[in-house]
């Protein structure tokens, strides 16, 4: 499934001098297996990582063009009315399987437009769900974004506002989290329409056509919510073609996981439909790169993502690469007050 554990970081004066946070080979412990490599990776990453930044506005335009170019987020980031026409097929993204008829049942379901508008948005933050968001201080900062993209339906609650706030323009949800807290809906469904409170009317991005398991479930996310939900989140699905589009551009540039993780799919959705594009929570190592202290996988708790289907640290360098280019904003540590 798409993987919501997006990892990500912050901005303003965090690193002084990236090499003095490297913890030397001396201070391991024989426990600790993986932490050369892991050191190593972390001096790698923040090589490219400038708490100076500032936006490159020909790199931003020219990465911009090729990606609009390629992949047409505004018109097939969601499936519509207009791209899936009637009688047409969708062709699953994540398994080779037989493609799925649209029927009128289906048809009457789907977003009649696309719901992005033909405005760029100013600012956009991308909420990655990574442990170095907790005790961050970004929630103001968050909430300050004119457009607020979130992954798997992380918690919102008090206990976490202050560090990832409560505004929420389009929230994600893996079909896999349905089933597993929600009995695929198959049970009780309030329950469900109650846990999307925090997200407001916010766009609620189903990937129902990646597996075909994923469809039964992500269609009675979307009749449950026609059911029950009035001023919840309003569900529209992930267009299998767009997925394919945009796991061909990053395998062009480099990027060899079998497919990209929810972070990389919204940093490019954010790329295309914003002008300024900050990301947040995405850090994919399990130590801070300000003073190395261990921190937890997601801000919420310390579950394992998917090593074998997403390459995060991979995915983390071909963005800290956009970073150091001026096109992303990537912010790693505490936000200052704003």
């Amino acid at each position: 499934e798409l993987h919501g554990g997006t990892e990500l970081f912050h901005h303003s004066n965090v690193i002084p001098h990236p090499s003095s946070r490297i913890p030397q080979k001396s201070s391991e412990t024989k426990s600790c297996k993986g932490c050369s490599k892991d050191n190593v990776l972390i001096a790698k990453a923040l090589e490219n990582y400038s708490h100076k930044w500032k936006k490159h506005e020909a790199n931003f335009k020219r990465f911009r063009s090729l990606l609009s170019s390629k992949c047409h987020a505004v018109s097939k980031a969601v499936v519509t009315q207009n791209n899936t026409p009637l009688g047409s097929n969708v062709i699953y993204d994540g398994e080779r399987r037989k493609p799925l008829q649209v029927t009128q049942a289906l048809f009457n379901i789907l977003a009649k437009e696309q719901p992005f508008g033909n405005a760029t948005w100013e600012s956009c933050a991308v909420v990655g769900n990574g442990g170095i968001l907790a005790n961050s201080s970004c929630g103001e900062e968050i909430n300050s974004a004119q457009f607020v993209i979130r992954c798997n339906l992380p918690p919102l609650d008090n206990r976490y506002e202050k560090d990832v706030g409560n505004k929420t323009s389009l929230v994600t949800a893996n079909p896999s989290i349905l089933h597993e807290k929600y009995s695929g809906l198959m049970e009780r469904r309030r329950p469900f329409v109650e846990s999307l409170r925090p997200y407001g009317q916010a766009l609620l991005l189903l990937p129902a056509f990646s597996y075909g398991h994923n469809t039964p479930v992500s269609l009675r996310a979307f009749y449950t919510l026609e059911d029950f939900g009035s001023d919840s989140p309003l569900p529209v699905f992930l267009n299998p073609e767009y997925l394919r589009r945009l796991s061909k551009f990053w395998r062009e540039r480099g990027l060899n996981s079998v497919r990209p993780s929810t972070g990389l799919i919204m940093a490019s959705l954010a790329l295309e439909i914003c002008s300024n594009v900050h990301l947040y929570g995405f850090w994919p190592f399990n130590k801070h790169p300000n003073d190395s202290r261990p921190i937890t996988n997601h801000y919420y708790d310390d579950r394992e993502s998917k090593k074998n289907v997403h390459s995060m640290p991979t995915e983390f360098e071909h963005l800290l690469k956009l970073h150091k280019q001026g096109v992303i904003r990537i912010h790693l540590g505490e936000c200052q007050p704003t």
